[in-house]
């Protein structure tokens, strides 16, 4: 069924209303000859590696977490629970202690200790070609001493308080995979962990399959059988989840959720998410490939290398308009990393109001009285509306004098040439959910100078730099005591921010979307686990 939804909504002049309507009749008997313990995800996001420190990208992630665990857990609210590690303190200014979980086996059967988490963050630095890398949760950790197998302690060069955190997002692998190229995990060959399902089948841009770890070491699955479906396409996803194909579906589209609310067969699960959707500007090259004159001919200067172009941009964007219009309010205008009430989510960063006239002062400022021409650039299959997003940015910045074209691309074509090293685009829309549920996160991957060595900067696709906020930040990372370090963080989010280092748009809301007779704890992370994924009482 789901294949003949699909063909028919790609088909030329495909009604796709007509399609929805035509399988909701079929809502109560279909998917009755699948197999109870079976579970299919339909996800928004293209899977691109299943190693799990080649790309830190959440539909990856997402994966990461049902085949691995870390030694720290983060529950639906990000908030810290016990992982592989059951307890972890401090023994001095620069050292952590975790006492390991015993009993704990790998999907091979060899057993968990300390020297397979040594080897794990051995490994993070050096996994090659990494568009997005892992290294930056590790770099802090300058030495292991394993005390006993159960007992492992972490030096640090300077105090790091974030540690427990930051580790939070590292999956662990055995030690005889640690030397393992990504092919191998994609294979399933090194694809082994400790968590709660084993690695079946990766067919790229169409599924991940996965079956039960009966050995688990916490509590068990529902499912014997677990099918991650890729369905990037909102309408398809949502006739999917109708017709039975699927149990759950992510990233209900806006224009879904009044029908979806309304139908007693389906049950939506919502959380304010911690993805801000954002703009970034090449502001790294003396000449930008997709900054023109009006005429079409290559500019002389990258416009986008002055502030004022920047602001002028985030001005011109009606963002309480995108939400009402393209979200039907089910978002969250952002000026921010994060959304209110988030540790170190300055409160004096507000979304830009539209300003027109304000942004055209600015580009005259700049010395673009009559404004340029510039290409937005940006994915059409990674976030909810994303590119209903993109055109209707378009227009809003071609009303302050910068003719702008929208060109989208899909996921994986665009996210492999927007990062290093091709760096291909100009202007850019991307998304970035904190694995921390806290601005450090963020300002590490997004407006941190890049440094391979440092491991800062890992996803600054437009490679902003400011020495002052890296000094800032690299400050905050070290501070012990929270308030201290919540106020180094709202400084040095205020600095890149005030620069339009990258120019915060909104912040998602997640919503999944479950059969009668399933129910899911709805996630602050974005992530959709099955673990959590229940049959409803």
């Amino acid at each position: 069924m789901i294949e003949r939804v699909l063909r028919a909504i790609r088909a030329p002049g495909a009604l796709v209303l007509g399609v929805l309507v035509a399988v909701a009749p079929m809502l109560t008997g279909a998917g009755s000859t699948a197999r109870a313990q079976d579970l299919t995800i339909a996800v928004q996001g293209a899977i691109t590696s299943i190693d799990p420190h080649f790309h830190a990208l959440a539909p990856n992630a997402n994966v990461g977490a049902h085949i691995f665990d870390r030694l720290v857990h983060q529950d639906e609210s990000q908030r810290l629970i016990p992982g592989l590690a059951t307890a972890w303190k401090t023994v001095d200014d620069l050292t952590w202690e975790f006492t390991l979980r015993r009993g704990v086996k790998f999907h091979d059967g060899s057993d968990f200790d300390a020297h397979d988490v040594v080897a794990t963050y051995k490994r993070v630095p050096w996994v090659p070609n990494s568009p997005s890398s892992y290294t930056g949760f590790v770099r802090p950790i300058v030495e292991t001493v394993i005390v006993d197998p159960f007992t492992l302690r972490l030096k640090t060069a300077a105090p790091a308080p974030l540690l427990p955190t930051m580790l939070s997002a590292v999956n662990i692998v055995s030690r005889k995979a640690v030397e393992s190229p990504t092919a191998e995990f994609n294979a399933g060959r090194a694809a082994i962990g400790t968590g709660p399902f084993r690695f079946a089948e990766f067919v790229p841009n169409d599924r991940v399959v996965l079956s039960r770890n009966d050995a688990y070491w916490g509590d068990k699955a529902a499912w014997t059988k677990v099918t991650l479906k890729l369905i990037s396409n909102n309408s398809a996803r949502t006739a999917a989840l109708l017709a039975g194909d699927v149990q759950m579906i992510e990233a209900v589209p806006s224009p879904d959720l009044q029908r979806l609310r309304a139908n007693p067969q389906v049950t939506l699960h919502r959380k304010t998410s911690n993805r801000v959707i954002y703009i970034a500007f090449d502001q790294a090259r003396d000449q930008t490939p997709f900054g023109t004159d009006k005429a079409g001919a290559l500019l002389p200067n990258n416009p986008f290398k002055d502030v004022r172009v920047r602001q002028a941009i985030s001005k011109a964007i009606n963002r309480p308009g995108i939400v009402d219009r393209v979200f039907e309010g089910d978002a969250i205008a952002a000026g921010g990393l994060l959304p209110e009430g988030a540790f170190g989510a300055s409160p004096k960063l507000k979304a830009d109001a539209l300003d027109q006239e304000g942004a055209r002062a600015l580009l005259a400022a700049a010395g673009y009285p009559n404004g340029f021409a510039m290409t937005l650039h940006g994915p059409n299959d990674r976030y909810p509306n994303d590119e209903r997003v993109l055109q209707a940015i378009g227009p809003m910045l071609s009303r302050i004098g910068i003719d702008t074209k929208v060109v989208t691309l899909p996921w994986a074509t665009y996210a492999s040439q927007a990062s290093a090293p091709t760096h291909a685009f100009s202007a850019m829309l991307f998304g970035w959910g904190s694995n921390t549920g806290e601005t450090s996160d963020s300002l590490r991957a997004l407006l941190a100078t890049p440094s391979r060595e440092k491991g800062m900067g890992a996803s600054n696709r437009g490679r902003y730099a400011n020495a002052r906020v890296d000094s800032t930040l690299e400050t905050a990372l070290a501070t012990v005591d929270d308030v201290r370090r919540e106020a180094l963080l709202f400084e040095a989010s205020e600095m890149a921010l005030g620069e339009a280092g990258i120019v915060p748009l909104y912040y998602q809301v997640n919503t999944w979307a479950t059969r009668r007779g399933v129910t899911y704890a709805p996630r602050q992370d974005e992530y959709s686990l099955a673990l959590f994924v229940r049959p409803a009482n």
